[in-house]
């Protein structure tokens, strides 16, 4: 059994290549920090492109929504003077409206999201990161932002200045979430290849989770997003030059050091290897870039097998 923290299109794609592998052994933990209400539907972006990309739905044109979408909805809501800078397709409500409406009536996400998967044939295990609400803020130069706003409808213009998890102080680790951190069964815990500053560390703000996470002595393993000094896809890279860091796989290594035990960085960055191993981390140089579904089996097995070995690595000798 693997545990996995992800968000947005390059978390959902290893997330994908981690299930191809591990089926109903892969849970994956998803960041609702930019959860928000539009048009008063509840919309989930990440926890839905994990979701749909679970279930082989995704759409791969845009990397959000549905595949083989229509966007009636959208552009009568335009011609009516609503707000259409967030675009809801036709399927895709689908989803918000059942969220909303089993919300509205005291249901919790977790037991709405583990609804949907079942519904979708997803064997995996979708775990928001939390019930309570925490809502991403980003501090611009132009003042708070929500992430929504800055993502979407600035379209990461606005440089940055930090972030802030409104909410995470009264936020609780989910009881789905801390029985499967809390198994016997878990063998690794894996971060994909999400933004480390608004996919990852939203997760990571929940009170305890990091701690169940430390207390288990097993192998922490996380994949890069950077690759060759850029973003694959995103504003990480953008926000890692705003914030003062060097866009590099040595700068994702410095900001995961407390709490990962092992890095997978793509080849191009392989004169890296020296410098990351020197703030003692173990580093796994191999191809990181998720074109094809092939690519992202072969990416998830070669992570689980680097946590294999960094937990043998760990065992004493006999």
């Amino acid at each position: 059994m693997i545990v996995a923290l992800a968000g947005g299109v390059g978390g959902a794609k290893l997330a994908d290549g981690l299930a191809c592998v591990l089926g109903r052994g892969l849970s994956v933990i998803v960041n609702t920090g930019d959860d928000f209400e539009h048009l008063g539907l509840h919309v989930s972006p990440d926890l839905d492109t994990v979701m749909y990309t679970l279930a082989g739905i995704a759409n791969h044109e845009t990397g959000w929504g549905v595949a083989e979408e229509s966007w009636n909805f959208l552009a009568q809501i335009t011609r009516l003077g609503g707000p259409g800078w967030f675009q809801l397709g036709d399927r895709d409500l689908a989803t918000h409206v059942l969220r909303t409406m089993r919300l509205r009536r005291g249901e919790s996400l977790t037991t709405i999201t583990a609804d949907l998967c079942g519904r979708l044939g997803i064997a995996a295990h979708v775990l928001p990161m939390s019930d309570q609400p925490i809502r991403t803020i980003v501090d611009t130069t132009e003042g708070p932002l929500p992430f929504q706003e800055y993502f979407v409808a600035r379209r990461c213009e606005v440089p940055v200045r930090g972030f802030r998890f409104e909410g995470s102080a009264q936020a609780k680790v989910t009881g789905d979430v801390r029985d499967k951190l809390t198994d016997i069964d878990l063998r690794a815990i894996i971060i994909c290849p999400s933004n480390p500053y608004v996919s990852v560390d939203p997760i990571l703000c929940v009170p305890g989770l990091k701690e169940l996470i430390r207390t288990r002595s097993l192998p922490v393993v996380a994949v890069s997003p950077i690759i060759g000094g850029a973003a694959v896809k995103g504003p990480a890279a953008k926000m890692m030059q705003e914030l003062g860091f060097d866009v590099s796989s040595t700068s994702i290594a410095a900001h995961y050091r407390d709490l990962v035990h092992g890095l997978v960085i793509d080849v191009t960055d392989a004169a890296l290897k020296p410098t990351i191993e020197a703030m003692g981390m173990k580093v796994c140089v191999v191809p990181t870039l998720m074109r094809s579904a092939e690519d992202r089996r072969a990416l998830g097995a070669i992570c689980i097998e680097f946590a294999s070995a960094l937990a043998e690595a760990e065992r004493p000798a006999q």
